[in-house]
């Protein structure tokens, strides 16, 4: 029998409480002013400090939850480019990857269907506020609750954001198999924002009119949908916000957010330190589509603030196959360290370019969209060596309970799919809903939610990804230096993460 997860209470966050003693020492190493984040300190708590600010009615105290184990609520998604939702029973069978050999994750490979206690129960572990006066409403009916994730899944690169419609419906699944939220269980709706800023418009339109909120989404033209949103007061909890307009828009926040202005300033000052000439000769190509253009461009002055040389910065079309003459570029400036943005199967066809001709600089390095298991068989022998830097502990890192958690669902709702970046803070987006709508309890509407993700602060996710000022709506100020050694993904920076201060360039905000 399930048990309901409005009416559980939790643990106590003693533990939490030792985790921001551990990020408020650090700050003043980190540099980040009155921020809170994690500093390079090897051993330190990768759980979150996650919630509202002190003094809000956050409903964070309580005593030991109850633990579900009943068979899961029905719930059928809509479709429009995507499956449907599907809620999967959370004793299933099956054993997601392990970990690879030498990848230093540590722990064993959960089995799909993975139970989580306390913080990592599918509630959160927070208090549950009371249901006396729930009212159903847009997207609400005695029986479910729906959620719309608008992604792009069709466009120029296929699928490419299907991993953000993958773990929201995972995380559904672990709400639906262990309780509910007010009798409710929790149904996805999914949208394909085709990679254009008028589908995500028109995605944002339906979601309006069918769904209570948005969650985990993920598109590189999110501008499309960010006025339509608002102006419906729809509730827009991403995966990421990647333009100006979505993080101005003041009913959407995200697990990750990128104020495009603020680029932070750890990772280039590690390899001005690390490498101090390789910086000197610098060549940035970027996929010319979405927002990566102004993210690049804000990149480069901040980058270049901290001491980097960009000899070739170059927009790469979406359409384009040859890239040789990139490539030649590069070798004719003398680039000792090449940067991509975009896509991993286009950085892989600038690697086979680079091998082609000949061409190995000292540093390949990338965010974090390459670090997905399908760009290392893609890539082969031309991925060799490549550097991220990442937000997010390692994949296989079994020894943080959440990543467990998400690889578990994620091979329960959708085997053999594999966990990246989107879906990592796609996950996270989906449990900041669910805790969030837990905690308000028969008070929820769209407003009181909004008001809510407003005062959201230091979310992680429960040590899935950096501290995110959630509210804030600010880029996140820390990273990790991980490489790819023998076709796995091993972390080469010291300590957690590599936190600082953050350049203001002035660009794209």
């Amino acid at each position: 029998m399930t048990t309901s997860l409005c009416t559980r209470s939790r643990a106590s966050r003693a533990r939490r409480g030792v985790v921001l003693l551990v990020v408020v020492a650090a700050a003043s190493l980190a540099a980040c002013g009155s921020r809170v984040a994690p500093a390079t300190i090897a051993g330190s708590s990768g759980s979150g400090v996650a919630g509202v600010a002190p003094g809000t009615d956050g409903g964070l105290d309580g005593a030991t939850p109850g633990s579900g184990t009943g068979p899961a609520s029905a719930g059928a998604g809509g479709s429009d480019g995507g499956p449907g939702s599907t809620s999967a029973g959370g004793t299933g069978t099956g054993t997601a990857p392990g970990a690879a050999p030498g990848a230093g994750g540590g722990g064993e490979a959960p089995g799909a269907g993975a139970q989580g206690e306390g913080e990592n129960a599918a509630d959160g572990g927070v208090k549950a506020g009371s249901c006396d006066g729930f009212e159903n409403q847009v997207g609400i009916t005695d029986d479910t609750i729906t959620v719309a994730n608008v992604s792009d899944i069709s466009g120029p690169v296929p699928g490419i954001f299907e991993s953000a419609q993958q773990a929201t419906r995972a995380y559904a699944a672990y709400v639906n198999a262990t309780g509910d939220i007010c009798g409710r269980s929790l149904k996805v709706l999914d949208l394909d924002s085709r990679s254009d800023a008028g589908a995500d418009q028109q995605a944002y339109a339906r979601a309006c009119e069918q769904a209570f909120a948005a969650v985990g989404s993920m598109s590189a033209f999110d501008s499309g949908g960010a006025r339509t949103a608002e102006e419906c007061g729809l509730p827009d909890i991403r995966s990421y916000s990647v333009n100006g307009d979505r993080t101005a828009c003041t009913t959407c926040f995200a697990a990750y957010a990128v104020q495009p202005d603020l680029v932070p300033n750890a990772m280039p000052q590690y390899w001005a330190k690390k490498a101090p000439e390789a910086v000197k000769s610098v060549a940035m190509f970027y996929v010319n589509a979405g927002a990566a253009p102004a993210n690049a461009a804000s990149f480069r002055a901040a980058w270049e603030k901290n001491g980097w040389d960009v000899k070739v910065f170059e927009a790469i079309d979406t359409a384009e196959f040859n890239y040789a003459p990139y490539v030649q570029q590069a070798k004719d400036a003398g680039a000792r360290l090449v940067n991509y943005t975009g896509p991993y199967q286009f950085t892989v066809r600038l690697q086979q370019a680079m091998k082609q001709q000949g061409f190995e600089p000292e540093i390949f390095l990338q965010d974090a969209t390459v670090q997905d298991q399908r760009y290392v068989d893609e890539a082969g022998a031309d991925g060799e060596g490549t550097y991220v830097y990442s937000q997010t502990p390692l994949f296989d890192d079994y020894s943080v309970a959440e990543m467990k958690l998400y690889r578990s669902w994620l091979q329960q709702v959708d085997p053999g799919a594999q966990p990246n970046t989107y879906g990592v803070f796609a996950w996270s987006a989906a449990r900041l809903f669910v805790e969030q709508a837990i905690a308000l309890g028969g008070r929820l509407t769209r407003d009181a939610l909004v008001q809510r993700m407003a005062r959201v602060e230091d979310w992680t996710g429960n040590g899935i990804h950096v501290p995110q000022q959630v509210g804030a709506e600010t880029t996140a100020d820390c990273a990790s230096i991980i490489q790819l050694r023998n076709g796995t993904w091993k972390k080469v920076s010291p300590g957690e993460y590599l936190c600082g201060s953050m350049t203001n360039t002035g660009l794209g905000g």
